[in-house]
């Protein structure tokens, strides 16, 4: 798996300009996103265990889960055909009559989709030892949607080997599974601060998701707040957009509405609200999946 990371450093982008100099602290975004031009953000690190255990297989065969915007669907795609891994992507709903990109993506990279209904999704893609796909997919290695498991946390955990050097006070990420927070928590160094930013609503768990992740208690260095999810996962409000455009044109850096645009929303509360000290060190995470944007209408964003 050398590929996946095959850059040592993360560029952290500067963007304390952005914010009051008055709050007289610094924000620097991780541009997990310019590591890989397709297997972008966090998709990188979540996947690697999964890869390298399939490696092993002697059938090399992997199947996953996701919708017909998702980020971790296509990087799974490309990532399977770069390892030589033949790739099954179970697709919540029916078939559409007109595919997203991101299907179309997929199946150019060689996955095999089976579309199935949205109850039969959820009955499939609650477990990673599900029976009925390992008999009938040749025993493949099942990675739940998002790289949701003990090996994607694993994974994860790596993220912070690059920032190791920032020497940050504050590390932020946008939360769908929980599987990045509970990385990071693996990793970080106890004076750190963890935030998490929810994109989906109502999300009651997490506490739990990261007990079973990473086999520990919750650290008391997480945070979470779970009311910037702008409507829920893969929505958007006109509050959101407007803030993506604004954030674009004094950053020059592009945000995608279901994570990275909600995290920056919401770092970007949270600094108006003087929730950081003065001298704080605030790393967030921009976790890739700027394909999900082809879902919004033609000039939506200016980037």
């Amino acid at each position: 798996m050398q590929f996946l990371f095959h850059k040592k450093q993360i560029i952290c982008t500067d963007i304390s300009s952005f914010f009051d100099p008055g709050k007289n602290i610094q924000v620097f975004v991780a541009r997990l996103d310019q590591l890989h031009p397709i297997v972008s953000g966090n998709k990188i690190f979540k996947l690697a265990y999964y890869l390298q255990a399939c490696k092993q297989l002697p059938e090399k065969a992997l199947l996953t889960f996701g919708g017909a915007y998702s980020n971790h669907l296509v990087a799974t795609a490309f990532a399977c055909k770069a390892c030589g891994i033949a790739a099954t992507g179970i697709v919540r709903g029916e078939e559409p009559e007109q595919w997203s990109p991101t299907l179309l993506a997929c199946k150019e990279y060689g996955m095999n989709l089976i579309f199935v209904s949205r109850e039969a999704y959820k009955k499939m893609a609650a477990s990673e030892n599900n029976k009925v796909l390992l008999e009938q997919y040749n025993d493949p290695i099942i990675v739940p949607e998002g790289g949701y498991g003990k090996q994607g946390a694993l994974g994860a955990s790596h993220i912070m080997d690059l920032l190791s050097q920032q020497n940050a006070t504050h590390i932020c990420t946008a939360v769908g599974t929980a599987t990045t927070l509970a990385g990071l928590s693996l990793a970080a160094d106890k004076s750190q601060e963890i935030i998490g930013i929810p994109v989906l609503k109502n999300i009651s768990d997490i506490p739990q998701r990261l007990s079973y992740l990473t086999g520990k208690p919750v650290l008391p260095n997480i945070q979470v707040f779970p009311n910037y999810h702008e409507g829920g996962y893969a929505k958007h409000t006109k509050n959101e957009i407007d803030f993506m455009n604004r954030f674009f044109e004094k950053t020059q850096i592009p945000t995608d509405f279901v994570y990275t645009g909600k995290l920056m929303l919401a770092i970007s509360d949270l600094v108006n609200k003087n929730y950081f000290n003065t001298g704080s060190k605030i790393i967030c995470l921009h976790t890739g999946g700027l394909q999900g944007n082809t879902g919004l209408p033609p000039g939506t964003l200016i980037f």
